[in-house]
């Protein structure tokens, strides 16, 4: 198919979504524009934020081009309505942003230039397992052929060099002024993070600005070299180090990690909301800590509810990516720097994961290296 069938195509495919308070689709309305399609099927279009726009207006354009033959990957830039000229600021007085709006992230192409998918794993309160799930998933991509690399931006929290069992410190190399940082290697994962600088007991204490810095050089001055996919351990929460994140490099996806109990979700859905704001597509949602089969009685107990996450998935038209059980299995090969898909590949909590690497494998079409 041409460049200039497949355009029309995608318009077509717009064109049946439609605004549920004015009833326009959202191409006639204006909300889409600057289609530009290359000859991998990569497709690029802007949306406007102009007017009341519904939460999932943007996904559902997204999941339409997604769905026409011939596309292989789809960003979308969102633009803010610009606001009408107030002669009282003439005077060359800087417009302070509104409170609770957030700048539209403009990734510069040529970071990363050599890895083909950044994924991000993100929750929206802390203790979920996060990291755990970061750990496995990069580990279980790996195993598959992959080139894969593991970037800890959980400054306040860096639990990765314990989790790889990784405790030396990045050799640095080149001149001065231009040197680079080294990554370590476990499991077949290059590594970053904070916890490779700081003492064990060395607490990071520093404000946003400083870690926007940190995550900065780590993206721009480690030699991570060419990679399938760089999995990104974020911090909990909606705050500096993801917007830095998706301001400094374009993000693939995200996987959202919650337990089941109400608390947790609630805190996901803010996170959620907060990555479909910043244009970045949410990959879908794992729920951790699902429960507990009893080693005297077999009984499932269910410590922090049932279900949660996928009740939160189906809400918010999410994928449903899987339930990770409780295991100490999981515990003991976090503390040992041996991960479950590696210890107890067979273990619940372990096929869990891996299939949970698989079901991200096809979300985001990343090609097996015997299919490569």
């Amino acid at each position: 198919m041409s460049q200039e069938d497949l355009k029309r195509s995608i318009a077509e495919a717009l064109r049946t979504v439609t605004h549920p308070g004015t009833g326009t689709d959202v191409v006639a309305s204006g909300h889409v524009g600057e289609l530009e399609v290359d000859d991998d099927g990569r497709v690029r279009f802007s949306f406007n934020l102009k007017g009341e726009v519904p939460d999932g207006l943007v996904r559902a354009a997204r999941t339409a081009v997604e769905a026409v033959e011939g596309v292989s990957r789809v960003r979308v830039n969102l633009q803010l309505p610009q606001p009408a000229a107030d002669p009282r600021r003439a005077a060359g007085r800087r417009r302070r942003p509104e409170p609770g709006s957030i700048p539209p992230p403009t990734p510069d192409p040529g970071v990363l230039a050599d890895v083909s998918h950044v994924i991000a794993v993100s929750s929206g309160k802390g203790g979920v397992g996060k990291s755990m799930v970061a750990t496995n998933l990069a580990v279980a991509l790996a195993s598959e052929g992959l080139g894969v690399g593991l970037l800890d931006a959980d400054i306040y929290g860096p639990n990765i060099p314990r989790m790889f069992g990784e405790s030396r410190r990045p050799r640095v190399t080149g001149s001065k002024g231009s040197e680079m940082i080294e990554p370590l290697e476990a499991h077949g994962v290059r590594l970053m993070s904070l916890g490779f600088l700081l003492e064990e007991e060395q607490p990071a204490i520093m404000r946003g600005p400083l870690i926007s810095g940190i995550l900065r050089q780590f993206i721009t001055q480690v030699n991570w070299g060419p990679l399938d996919v760089m999995v990104v351990d974020m911090p909990p929460g909606t705050g500096d180090a993801q917007l830095s994140l998706v301001q400094t490099i374009d993000v693939e996806g995200a996987v959202m990690v919650t337990t089941p109990q109400a608390v947790s979700v609630g805190d996901v859905r803010r996170g959620v909301k907060m990555f479909e704001r910043v244009n970045t597509r949410v990959l879908g949602i794992a729920e951790n800590m699902s429960g507990l089969v009893c080693p005297h009685c077999g009984e499932m107990v269910d410590v922090f509810g049932r279900g949660g996450g996928e009740r939160l998935a189906r809400e918010m038209g999410l994928p449903f990516l899987g339930s990770i059980p409780l295991d100490p299995a999981v515990r003991s090969g976090g503390d040992g720097g041996t991960p479950i898909v590696v210890s107890a590949p067979e273990s619940p909590a372990g096929s869990a994961l891996s299939n949970l690497a698989g079901e991200i494998l096809r979300s985001v079409r990343i090609p097996l290296a015997e299919e490569a």
